[in-house]
């Protein structure tokens, strides 16, 4: 019996020390023209990169300095793409058909000259059919399709009906967001009825200054939604109009601009769905020193906190985790095995231009960047969720004006990185950053075989089945196969905006994957997203589909209601 045991808990063992950890790889490829502080993923081959009219070497036909540029994964080549307002620290989403809406952006620096202020902004981006982006183009006409007041560093959701509600912002270069500088409501495009022209004030936006721009939002899959901002946090309801308060974030840690940490939805998962959000880094540094009082040298957090949003889970509490190192500035990225990667920023400081004690000699708010990133396994124990394991160290600082996203492809694209207020070139401590980087799993690095997506449908309706053809490999097949529907979600100052992961229910005979779509569109607001299969914790490229009727917002409640725990 002793020989029986002693052998099982050896065949344990190894099967537990034989879970391989990726190994991931940074190649830097290419240089992006422009400072991507705004990033999203359009298509299988191109991401969107919005910046500030400012020094960039990235030209438009006519000569002009660009502020936007699309990406070409294949080529690790920038197109410049003309834009009429200043897209600079602007929210965005995709809305249900399909369109790409930026909202908002920075103040017309030099009357007379391009680009126009960008604070009512709205710009248009169409589905984009070419792989290299050729006449695809940003739409504006600011007489006629604009914000109802002026906005800066907003938040844009898109909502179930398959619009974009637009939150807060300021409207005046701030540091702190507080008095007439600060923005303190919601507005939606399209206008809701009886609301064009018109914002929806928010106390709980007035209540999170000086501390509460980029405030951090999620829709729940009751079709309401959570939002921190400073760290103060609520449910809001947007049919009833009402705020109802949650738990403050704890330890004092606040999360948005400018004491930037980042926050993810976790995978949802059927059949119930329940909604546990993550939030890392920032700063538990006191909003009422004044600026000047804060120094570069103050220390970020390390502080995770994770919050279920039912009933019970807000009974409990927000779980608090720690990271290896603090950070600031942090972004976080979900991945198809619903494990979320956490990089760039820095370990002390803040976000922002030069405004905080000791950042005229490093011409930043941030100092001693994080160049190793950390990977918070979602599924793990509580306390061996987050490490460095298999992870390397970048050589290129990633500090104010960063990103990083999922692309298409599989891998994480980073780049950017300019905490100056204008293009600072070396041998500057932090000049401003052009080159891209990838960081790469080693099943991309070295060709391994992965999972292959041969066919996809191009649309799926809410609660209907559909099928796919794919290609698992031999040595992969034994193990835990997961269909993830992902919005890789708009990415800027350390928030990934509507980023979303719905893990699909699925047969998998052959090389016949049958998907069965999200119920509602609460559970995943309709508009487009991204197929992966994973299989044993490797991932396949991402195939594009939209989900839902892809008709204009608003759209009617699609598919079927289901028995939630969500708040």
């Amino acid at each position: 019996m002793r020989t029986f045991l002693s052998a099982l808990l050896l065949a344990l063992f190894v099967g537990v020390s034989a879970q391989r950890t990726i190994q991931w790889k940074f190649v830097q490829n290419g240089t992006s023209g422009v400072i991507p502080v705004e990033l999203i993923t359009i298509s299988p081959t191109l991401m969107l990169m919005y910046d500030r009219a400012d020094g960039n070497p990235l030209r438009l036909p006519d000569g002009e300095r660009a502020w936007a540029a699309l990406w070409d994964l294949e080529t690790n080549t920038p197109t410049p793409l003309s834009s009429v307002t200043d897209t600079f620290c602007a929210g965005g989403a995709f809305i249900s058909n399909g369109t790409l809406v930026s909202v908002a952006g920075q103040p017309q620096e030099t009357p007379g000259q391009p680009p126009a202020d960008g604070r009512m902004g709205i710009r248009l981006f169409g589905p984009c059919a070419s792989p290299t982006g050729t006449n695809c183009t940003v739409f504006e006409d600011p007489a006629n399709i604009h914000l109802a007041v002026t906005r800066w560093y907003p938040t844009g959701l898109r909502i179930p009906d398959g619009s974009l509600m637009v939150l807060g912002g300021s409207n005046t270069p701030t540091f702190y967001n507080t008095g007439p500088s600060a923005e303190n409501s919601f507005e939606f495009f399209p206008s809701k009825p009886g609301e064009l022209g018109a914002v929806r004030p928010s106390q709980f936006l007035l209540d999170a200054t000086p501390v509460n721009m980029f405030p951090r939002s999620v829709v729940l899959p009751s079709g309401r939604v959570f939002m921190i901002a400073n760290n103060l946090s609520m449910i809001y309801d947007i049919e009833t109009e009402t705020e109802h308060r949650l738990p403050d974030l704890p330890n004092g840690v606040r999360i948005s601009n400018p004491f930037d940490g980042t926050m993810q939805l976790l995978p949802l998962s059927p059949p119930l769905y329940e909604p546990t959000v993550l939030v890392c880094g920032g700063s538990s540094a006191d909003d009422r020193r004044p600026a000047t009082n804060l120094t570069i040298l103050d220390p970020a957090t390390d502080q995770c906190s994770r919050l279920t949003l039912t009933t019970a889970g807000v009974a409990k509490g927000w779980q608090i985790e720690r990271m290896p190192e603090p950070r600031i500035m942090v972004e976080s990225v979900i991945l198809p095995s619903g494990d979320v990667l956490l990089l760039n920023g820095a370990k002390t400081g803040y976000a922002a231009y030069p405004s905080v004690a000791g950042s005229n000699e490093t011409q930043s708010n941030a100092d001693n960047p994080g160049f190793r990133g950390m990977l918070y396994k979602t599924s793990s124990p509580a306390g061996r969720r987050i490490s460095q394991d298999g992870l390397p160290t970048s050589n290129i600082a990633r500090l104010y004006h960063s990103v990083a996203s999922l692309t298409a492809k599989g891998n994480i694209m980073v780049a950017g990185s300019n905490p100056h207020p204008a293009v600072v070139p070396p041998p500057t401590k932090f000049p401003t950053e052009f080159r891209v980087e990838y960081l790469n799993p080693d099943f991309i690095t070295n060709n391994l075989p992965r999972p292959v997506i041969h066919s996809a449908p191009t649309q799926i309706l809410f609660n209907q089945k559909a099928t796919l053809e794919v290609t698992i490999p031999s040595n992969l097949r034994n193990g835990d196969i997961k269909v993830s529907l992902i919005d890789m979600g708009y990415v800027t100052h350390g928030q990934h905006a509507n980023s979303r992961l719905v893990f699909l229910e699925h047969t998998l005979v052959g090389n016949t994957l049958t998907i069965t779509a999200p119920p509602n569109n609460n559970i995943y607001p309709p508009g487009p997203a991204w197929i992966f299969v994973v299989a044993d914790g490797v991932h396949s490229e991402g195939a594009m589909v939209m989900v839902g009727d892809g008709g204009d917002p608003p759209r009617p409640d699609q598919g079927v209601k289901i028995s939630l725990t969500s708040l």
